[in-house]
Parts: C-alpha cells; structure tokens; sequence
C-alpha cells in the first residue's frame, strides 16, 4: 500500500460525473480508489460501483467500498474500507475472503493497539487534520500522532483528513505510506491535474524517507 489513495465524495464534485473524476484521478496516478456514498440506496450503490470497477480494471487500480460489505461482494470489489463501528473485521475478512483489500479505520490509540492483533491490510489514520468531510471522529491526530502510529504498528498506514499539495510532503514524512484526498481532488476543476501534483509529491517524499 504506496501513493495516492482517492476517496470519493459525490457531494464536492459539483456538476462533474462521479467517473469522470475517478477516471481523472486514476491517469493523474492514483492507485486506489474508495467508493464513499453515504446517502444514495443501496440498489444505486451496487449499479454505481459495478459501472466503476469496470472503469478502474483496465488500469489495474483496486475498488474499496467504504462501509458497505454487502455492496463490495455483490460488485467483486477488491476491497472494504471498515470503521470501528461497521461490521467486525474477522467477520468482513471471512466474508470477503484472504485476498481482499480490508482497511480499517483508528481514531484512538486504543484502536491502534486493538488493530495490531489483526491482520488488516492497512490502517487508516482518521483524520490527520481536522476536515469538513469527516465530522464523526474523535479529534484530528496531527502530524505528530501520525509518527507515533508509524513508531508502533505494524501495518501500512493510509492517512485521511484535510490532506492536500500543500501539506502532503509532511503527510508522508510523518509516515503515511499512503495519501488518501477527497476534495483536493473531486472539487478540482481539473482532477487528473490535481491528482498528479499530489501523487508526484508522495512519490518524492516516499523515496526520501
């Protein structure tokens, strides 16, 4: 788990299609992407993620479903981005099978120490900064609590949360092995643009670490 991480966010896209801002972000180089959708049905969900896992294979970038287990199986998707409240990873890991992608999210350090006895493919640090995309958490962890998560786990860590050009570099620095942007990227007139600013400057920085 390396580079840009792109999390959708329907809402910031202002009149752009969904795939058209997925698919900008994918050739600007990022090499995940979550599908987040908080308030559509279900049947949408499922319909939209297949339409974009077709979009994503030619490019070899896995599909994370935020949440949603039961949309993740129904589309194929590679993998399921879990909160601390979603279903239980052992659950999520014997539904999805060993090869799928299961991140989980940590917003105490409790949750920090809790993940170590598992065998997630990633944990992500929520949020890093303070961000208007994500309002249910427990307070931001700064840069400093990145570096501690980074001195103590285990697991590759995906960082979440007001990330963007301007502070990427010390994003990774701090030890994020993986940026994951949101409205960087979806309320840029341009997201291929922006997502290749973003991921040349994780690149560099993950080469200096």
């Amino acid at each position: 788990m390396r580079g840009l991480y792109l999390v959708t966010d329907r809402g910031l896209c202002g009149g752009k299609p969904l795939e058209e801002v997925v698919i900008g972000a994918v050739r600007g180089g990022a090499s995940f992407v979550q599908l987040r959708e908080k308030d559509v049905s279900t049947r949408f969900f499922v319909e939209e993620a297949g339409r974009i896992r077709k979009l994503l294979a030619p490019y070899k970038v896995p599909l994370i479903i935020n949440d949603r287990v039961d949309v993740a199986m129904a589309c194929d998707a590679e993998g399921v981005h879990i909160g601390q409240e979603d279903m239980p990873y052992e659950m999520v890991r014997k539904l999805m099978g060993q090869k799928a992608i299961i991140g989980l999210s940590v917003e105490t350090w409790e949750d920090v120490e809790a993940s170590q006895k598992l065998d997630v493919s990633y944990i992500g640090v929520s949020p890093v900064f303070a961000t208007p995309t994500k309002t249910d958490t427990k307070g931001a962890w700064g840069l400093e609590g990145l570096s501690r998560i980074k001195a103590f786990s285990r697991h590759p860590l995906v960082a979440i949360g007001g990330i963007n050009e301007s502070n990427v570099k010390e994003v990774v620095k701090a030890g994020a092995d993986c940026a994951a942007v949101v409205s960087a990227i979806c309320a840029s007139a341009d997201p291929e643009a922006a997502a290749r600013g973003i991921n040349e400057i994780i690149n560099s920085s993950l080469k200096e670490r």
